[in-house]
């Protein structure tokens, strides 16, 4: 049997967005071993007025995707086992609501409560003067809502759900890109799994800065809760983040106006050109895993922000294109690979949920075989070419 395909939303073609459901008796050619389902609906009330939604459920996990988001992803459950995390943004914001030049340049915190927000794609990062372009915080593309979306039911194997989505970051007098983001899973499965194709639009090469900001909070993340990143070096983004040494790894209950800590890495991949990055719980009995090619996401951070529920506590592990360093620093170091006219940059990355020792166990064999025999070394101090505070004297 062949797939079939239904358009949500075509800006071109002039179809507007429609709230439905399917499922499999309405789409009887996809197995219904698992209560698989579809359901887009339009969110109501304060600022998430007019957010589109997707809840997507293979029959054993949950995820919620945003179309007005950037292709977002808001949380996912499976089981009963929450992913995503507590921000005092309670509930997904319309981009309309959010101005990225308040607050010094980080109006883009005023809208950030997703599991899944990509920074980008012109620029990630911290805000500032770049060569006299004021730029703001992590980009424009979370703000940037879908022109076209759309559901595709494959019956091949064991059965698919797959959501298209496509987002235009473009400008007069400046690059312009076009997002071509695809959702994939196996009915039954425990991972999603994410393609991106970032196209250059315009005529001549532009950089791209892209980072996959991942955020876990609790129940996932707690005291004892760990995260492991198979590679050679562990590099603290400034003085205060060495300071923990070889604790690094582990999280600490929340604690109110704690400091921001990070880590950066070139992660390590396994035969198959895969890596597996793993936030593990204290119990080792459930986890969320990060896997990627570092062939075109070559870096990867750790974002801990252990300060209290209500203001947020949260984990990032965070695949990227580049380092969430400003702009002009990453330029500097050849971090942002330039796409051609007309040319596209292909990402790809799997979310995974576990929920049992043994599959927590399976994915942390994941992450060994992708550190090998390679021994951690852990810097004490920012190192020059990965931060700005490892540059200075």
């Amino acid at each position: 049997m062949t797939s079939q395909t239904q358009i949500l939303l075509d800006a071109e073609a002039g179809i507007p967005w429609i709230d439905s459901t399917w499922n499999a008796e309405r789409v009887p050619q996809l197995p219904s071993a698992h209560p698989w389902s579809v359901r887009s609906s339009t969110l109501i009330g304060g600022v998430s007025q007019g957010v589109q939604c997707l809840e997507l459920c293979n029959g054993s996990v949950t995820w919620w995707i945003l179309p007005t988001r950037g292709m977002g992803i808001w949380k996912g459950q499976r089981g009963q086992l929450p992913i995503g995390w507590q921000s005092p943004v309670k509930r997904p914001v319309h981009p309309a609501f959010v101005n990225l030049t308040e607050r010094n340049n980080l109006g883009w915190l005023n809208g950030f409560n997703e599991l899944l927000c990509r920074c980008g794609l012109a620029y990630q990062g911290p805000p500032g003067n770049d060569n006299g372009e004021h730029i703001t915080l992590h980009g424009r593309i979370a703000n940037l809502p879908a022109s076209k979306v759309e559901v595709v039911f494959d019956p091949a194997g064991p059965g698919c759900l797959e959501i298209r989505g496509t987002v235009e970051e473009t400008t007069f007098f400046g690059p312009s890109y076009r997002l071509e983001t695809t959702y994939r899973t196996q009915l039954g499965s425990d991972r999603l799994e994410i393609t991106d194709v970032i196209t250059n639009l315009g005529a001549r090469p532009v950089p791209l800065a892209l980072l996959y900001h991942i955020n876990i909070g609790t129940p996932l993340l707690e005291a004892g809760a760990k995260v492991t990143v198979p590679s050679r070096e562990i590099v603290p983004r400034d003085a205060r983040s060495g300071a923990l040494g070889a604790d690094w790894c582990r999280y600490a209950a929340p604690e109110p106006g704690f400091p921001e800590e990070g880590y950066f890495f070139q992660p390590l991949a396994n035969a198959d050109g895969w890596s597996t990055a793993v936030l593990t719980n204290a119990a080792g009995e459930q986890a969320f895993a990060v896997r990627f090619k570092p062939e075109t996401l070559p870096w990867f951070t750790v974002w801990k922000n252990t300060m209290a529920i209500e203001e947020g506590y949260v984990t990032g592990i965070e695949p990227g294109v580049n380092l969430p360093n400003f702009r002009s620093y990453e330029r500097d170091h050849g971090r942002l690979p330039q796409i051609e006219p007309g040319k596209s940059y292909r990402c790809e990355l799997e979310l995974v949920i576990a929920e049992s020792k043994s599959e927590v166990a399976q994915l942390q064999r994941a992450a060994a075989e992708c550190q090998g025999s390679f021994e951690q070394i852990f810097h004490s101090q920012p190192q020059p070419g990965w931060s700005p505070q490892g540059d200075e004297p």
